[in-house]
């Protein structure tokens, strides 16, 4: 996966609980740039990323946030794939550290020849995960009945050249990346700093809410978000069983994205008591005035363009 990849989510699967004739248990894979995030891979999620057209070496980085099943059971399968082809990279894995046991007996679920370079990365609490050329992953503790934890991964701010300011003042050819490197550069025999040339652009942030009751931490991850990955298992006819088992109804998910100021709002995780998940999106609409994508399975979904 080379850097001229764009930035992209591919859902893997949709389903909450128990895969469906129409849906796949979880699964998604966060293209950003030369990284690959595989979030939450449920059952079947190796054969999902053959159809999506994706390789095991695609995968990067895996970020779990709970061991209930469709979140987890697919994981065997990825790291025996990860072994199999022989991916050269080293793959952290981050998940709740009090499910240090769950991961052992996933990853060593049957006989394999183990060549994978797995780093297994517990999280303990709210906090930086990772830095790197791709941003910053940080984590907070969501509310479930199992400790589960949402992800936020967020690009550096960044700052944007103006054409028209760079030509006013002289400034050509390779002394636009001196400046740019520098943050001065002597054109036309006057200094000229980046900031009289140039303007702020906000990093990109993608995040990723699944299963929890309505929290302050669902917020503050998706906060400023170009994109909000976010469970919405029911309707708010089903309030009180959302409530009961940790999980968010499509207005709630909506709410959070509005409250958080977020761009591109995808909704999945779908309960099998709605095979239409469009009334998903039908109820979110009328809390969030953003864009609203439903999540299928395979599709694409692009991380909206810088500002």
């Amino acid at each position: 996966m080379g850097a001229s990849v764009s930035r992209e989510l591919i859902v893997l699967g949709t389903a909450s609980q128990v895969p469906t004739r129409q849906r796949a248990h979880n699964g998604y894979l966060l293209r950003w740039d030369d990284q690959g995030f595989l979030f939450d891979p449920g059952e079947g999620a190796q054969r999902q990323l053959l159809l999506a057209g994706a390789a095991a070496s695609d995968i990067t980085r895996i970020c779990v946030t709970h061991f209930h099943g469709d979140h987890c059971l697919g994981l065997p399968g990825i790291v025996q794939r990860l072994s199999l082809d022989r991916v050269p990279h080293e793959v952290p894995i981050h998940f709740p550290g009090s499910g240090a046991d769950f991961l052992q007996r996933l990853r060593h679920a049957s006989h394999f020849h183990d060549q994978a370079r797995i780093t297994e990365c517990p999280v303990d609490g709210d906090g930086v995960l990772a830095t790197g050329p791709f941003g910053t992953l940080s984590a907070r503790r969501l509310r479930h009945p199992v400790e589960s934890f949402g992800y936020r991964l967020a690009e550096p701010d960044g700052r944007r050249m103006l054409p028209e300011r760079l030509a006013a003042l002289g400034v050509r050819g390779p002394d636009v990346g001196v400046l740019q490197r520098v943050g001065t550069v002597v054109a036309d025999g006057r200094l000229v700093s980046l900031e009289e040339v140039s303007e702020p652009r906000p990093g990109q942030v993608a995040a990723f809410v699944m299963d929890t009751g309505w929290c302050e931490a669902a917020i503050r991850l998706a906060e400023g978000a170009d994109l909000l990955v976010i469970e919405s298992t029911f309707l708010e006819t089903e309030a009180e069983l959302a409530a009961e088992a940790g999980h968010l109804t499509a207005a709630q998910a909506a709410r959070i994205a509005t409250e958080a100021g977020v761009r591109r709002l995808v909704l999945t995780h779908f309960s099998q008591r709605h095979p239409n998940a469009a009334v998903f999106g039908d109820e979110a609409a009328a809390h969030f005035d953003g864009e609203i994508v439903v999540a299928e399975e395979l599709a694409r979904i692009a991380v909206p363009p810088r500002r």
